[in-house]
């Protein structure tokens, strides 16, 4: 993806040298203990802090308060240009697909732990999207998970993960998310899980609407961005995730949809470029 020099986007919010934060974690599992169950959070988009707070406290304390690396400001930069890419293309495809204008999100940059309306975000928590304040937020430190631990290479594979986190955005836009999350209440764990694969799949059809005029309209899209966003879609489907945590894949659990349905919804928005097309809500097949 050509990110370099883009105009970025102004809704960042930095938290990454605001200082005074700490997180408590398990320091009787160990450190591999530590990083596998932080791994679960991060891939399944689930809150372990229940899982650490049985163990002995250690204090873990996030660095933030300190200089930034060149590596931290590159990934701020990087995250500026794909946010901003978001920013473009859901600016035109509103007024024409919705009748309305789009009011973009707020992307919450930080590092170790910070506070959110929708409760502590960490790297136990993973990027996400909370409704309350109409905010991502994203501990870029997860690219390198995303990288080096679930193999999802390349740029686009991160901006992937950006676009998907904007689409919770979007959705919320819609009054999608309000009415799925408020129904999920009332519903046994199985019927909230598949309502949640829904949301989930749906995110990652706008996604592929997002990758499809960021191409056409923007021209920053290059050779193998298209694949490096696929393959991320496969790498964080539920079953292969289980898969490689050395468990039966259980259908009943999943809260984000299989590697093929990741694939073929993102595939589905790409090809059509049309926010009906991503209507899991009402498909007779997801």
């Amino acid at each position: 993806m050509k990110w370099r020099n883009a105009r970025g986007s102004r809704n960042i919010e930095d938290r990454r040298s605001s200082g005074g934060n700490k997180a408590r974690a398990g320091g009787g599992m160990g450190i591999l203990g530590l990083v596998v169950v932080l791994g679960i959070g991060y891939f399944f988009d689930v809150d372990v802090s229940s899982l650490l707070s049985n163990q002995s406290n250690t204090t873990v304390r996030s660095s933030a308060g300190g200089e930034m690396s060149q590596k931290d400001k590159e990934a701020g930069a990087f995250v500026s240009a794909a946010l901003g890419y978001t920013e473009e293309v859901w600016h035109a495809v509103f007024p024409k697909q919705v009748g309305k204008a789009y009011r973009p999100t707020t992307l919450v940059l930080f590092k170790g732990v910070t506070q959110s309306p929708c409760g502590s975000a960490s790297g136990a928590t993973g990027p996400f999207y909370c409704p309350a304040d109409r905010k991502v937020y994203l501990d870029t430190d997860f690219f390198t998970t995303l990288s080096n631990r679930l193999g999802a290479k390349g740029d686009f594979a991160a901006a992937y993960v950006v676009g998907h986190e904007v689409a919770h955005h979007v959705q919320n836009e819609l009054g999608v998310l309000t009415k799925a999350n408020r129904a999920r209440k009332s519903m046994s764990a199985r019927d909230s899980n598949l309502v949640s694969v829904m949301i989930e799949l749906q995110a990652d059809c706008f996604a592929g609407i997002w990758a499809r005029f960021s191409a056409e309209r923007l021209g920053v899209i290059e050779s193998g961005d298209i694949e490096e966003a696929m393959n991320a879609a496969k790498r964080i489907g539920d079953d292969t995730l289980q898969r490689n945590a050395g468990k039966r894949p259980q259908p009943h659990t999943y809260t984000h949809g299989t590697s093929e349905q990741r694939q073929r919804w993102f595939a589905r928005g790409y090809q059509s470029a049309e926010m009906g097309q991503c209507d899991t809500f009402a498909a007779q097949q997801l």
